[in-house]
């Protein structure tokens, strides 16, 4: 693990043995895959210093040099701070992770839009005394609860954004299907696209992007006529899961969009975990969300044992 500090705006950390292959050239461009962009505004206006002192980039990093990074300047707000109350899952001086309740957009949608995730957010770091603006790095439908993660700084979000398509952030959903799945596990393998009948629906199409749902049955739940299923994703389609449920015959429970029965209040799915490799510190994070819907939809089940 590498250690981090943060030191009024710089960030810094000393550089391992494995960095010492790289230059700060390639430690930016091959390991972090930063946009060019920014980094060539990181090196211009010089907010990346080894040992207090402007570098050149061109020259292989050193073991137990300190390499620091201008990461923590003020930004302008682009969601007005909200106080909402939303639990943290997880949290460093780079990312954060809120476990998400339903009925919450992950953020706004239209201009001037409140109530969302990312105005819990901007109220949570400035009232930390933070200065950037966070940036979500993936989201969550409106009722659809658990692990959304955003980022802190510029350079964070970009290479979480890459690391999110190259799949290196797993995340792990649980889902309330209606009907008896018979197998015990499957992929389903099918183009999602918008329904040009209804204006937030989608659906399998042809001429869709390509969505993969990799599910596993975990319970059977008979006398109420669901089934408990385990989903990941290789892709990331506005509402892949409940799309492909119902493709297949099981649209999820309370799904009323797609087909579902009205057994909840709400489509039963949770993302109840997320997993991934810390870019700065190299550390595993594992991060878990707790149920918290009430009445419960997921009974009986321990998050943290997923």
């Amino acid at each position: 693990m590498i250690h981090t500090n943060k030191k009024g705006e710089w960030c810094e950390l000393v550089i391992p043995a494995e960095w010492e292959n790289y230059t700060l050239e390639t430690l930016f461009k091959d390991f972090w895959k930063a946009p060019k962009k920014l980094v060539h505004l990181l090196r211009t206006e010089k907010n990346v210093l080894i040992n207090g002192h402007v570098p050149d980039w061109t020259l292989p990093l050193k073991k137990n040099d300190r390499l620091s990074m201008k990461l923590f300047t003020e930004e302008e707000q682009t969601f007005s701070p909200e106080y909402l109350n939303v639990d943290i899952v997880y949290e460093d001086e780079h990312l954060i992770v809120f476990n998400k309740p339903a009925g919450m957009d992950t953020h706004p949608n239209v201009s001037g839009q409140g109530g969302t995730l990312a105005n819990a957010a901007a109220f949570h770091m400035q009232s930390n005394g933070e200065a950037n603006r966070p940036r979500h790095i993936h989201r969550l439908d409106r009722e659809t609860t658990g692990a959304v993660l955003f980022a802190k700084n510029p350079l964070i979000t970009a290479i979480l954004d890459k690391m999110l398509e190259e799949r290196k952030i797993k995340r792990t959903y649980l889902a309330m299907a209606d009907g008896m799945i018979h197998q015990k596990k499957g992929t389903i393998n099918k183009p999602i696209g918008r329904d040009r009948h209804h204006p937030t629906r989608r659906r399998v199409s042809e001429t869709g992007q390509q969505a993969i749902t990799h599910f596993k049955v975990m319970d059977k739940i008979k006398h109420k006529n669901l089934t408990l299923v385990q989903c990941s994703l290789d892709t990331g389609r506005t509402h892949q899961i409940r799309v492909h449920f119902s493709e297949i015959g099981h649209p999820l429970a309370g799904d009323t969009l797609y087909g579902g029965s009205d057994t909840f209040h709400r489509q039963a799915l949770h993302a109840v975990k997320m997993e991934f490799t810390h870019p700065f510190t190299r550390e595993e994070i594992i991060c878990h969300a707790p149920f918290i819907d009430q009445p419960t939809i997921f009974i009986n089940i321990d998050p943290y044992e997923i």
